[in-house]
């Protein structure tokens, strides 16, 4: 376990995972003794953050932070891509233990027919060998967690994003039956394992992929949605090509610009990522598809 007066540097301390691992759930995790150091690029949310025992520090391109203590933790929530940029930071902060967040899109989309997919699962790849090339060389304790498809408080691009479309269209499209398998899990159970994973001492140089307690379909994790809006559940089941004419005309519009044919292509694809590893090693529980309208951003 951390020592008490240990500190803890966040990279992405503003991103999606990043907002949720300072609140007051987590504390008997985190140890209200704890120092945290939080980074990101936005200056705007972080001068907005008041939060105890936390120091927000801004980063800026091709110029790395003054920071007067040592920081042997880190946890890094930015893409993961990112990471490298700052390996000479946390070697001159003295790291001797990350965490980073990656995703199961690693395999889910190496084989996507989206080609901006296959280099994004590609990016992931190469970033994780880069982290475990540069840890080990540095003997620095990594620890790699891939979530499947991560939803919570409207800040999400998967189901933030059905909502979205449901709200703006009245129905969704779905292709073929849409009976894919999928395991979401809430942002507030990446952040959980996130924080049990840089705790436990004893759990050195492992990659956890972890997922949401509930499989459901597709099409049934859709018609959540459509329910928690208090929305009639109303599909139009098309052809590919169809789709692939919707999706070019959505990118005319910024909020759907992330669409992509590869994520209607997935729509029939079990997308099934266990988590046994974590339920053994750190008794990660993950709560099932539990959706609220704060997690629409309604």
């Amino acid at each position: 376990m951390l020592k008490p007066e240990s500190v803890v540097g966040v990279l992405g301390a503003t991103s999606l995972v990043g907002n949720r691992l300072f609140v007051p759930e987590f504390k008997p995790l985190s140890d209200k003794n704890l120092t945290w150091v939080a980074f990101s690029r936005n200056k705007q949310e972080l001068m907005s953050e008041e939060i105890d025992n936390v120091h927000w520090c801004v980063l800026h391109d091709n110029q790395l932070p003054a920071v007067a203590q040592k920081i042997e933790y880190w946890i890094c929530l930015a893409p993961i891509w990112v990471l490298p940029d700052y390996f000479s930071l946390l070697e001159s902060l003295g790291a001797r233990r990350i965490v980073a967040l990656s995703s199961t899109s690693r395999f889910s989309k190496i084989n996507s027919i989206d080609v901006s997919e296959q280099n994004l699962a590609n990016r992931l790849v190469d970033s994780e060998q880069q982290l475990i090339n540069w840890a080990e060389k540095n003997k620095i304790a990594w620890i790699i967690v891939r979530p499947t498809l991560i939803y919570g408080f409207g800040r999400d691009q998967n189901i933030t994003t059905i909502a979205r479309f449901i709200q703006r269209f009245g129905f969704f499209p779905l292709l073929g039956k849409a009976n894919g398998l999928r395991q979401p899990i809430h942002v507030d159970d990446v952040a959980r394992i996130c924080l049990l994973v840089l705790f436990e001492e004893n759990i050195i140089n492992k990659a956890y992929n972890v997922s949401g307690g509930e499989i459901l379909s597709y099409k049934n994790m859709v018609e959540r949605v459509f329910n928690v809006l208090e929305m009639k559940p109303k599909y139009f089941h098309l052809p590919l090509i169809v789709f692939r004419i919707i999706i070019a005309i959505l990118h005319f519009i910024p909020q759907f610009r992330k669409i992509s044919v590869g994520m209607a292509h997935r729509m029939n694809q079990d997308l099934i990522f266990p988590s046994q590893d974590a339920k053994h090693d750190l008794k990660f529980e993950p709560k099932g598809f539990q959706l609220s309208k704060d997690d629409v951003g309604k």
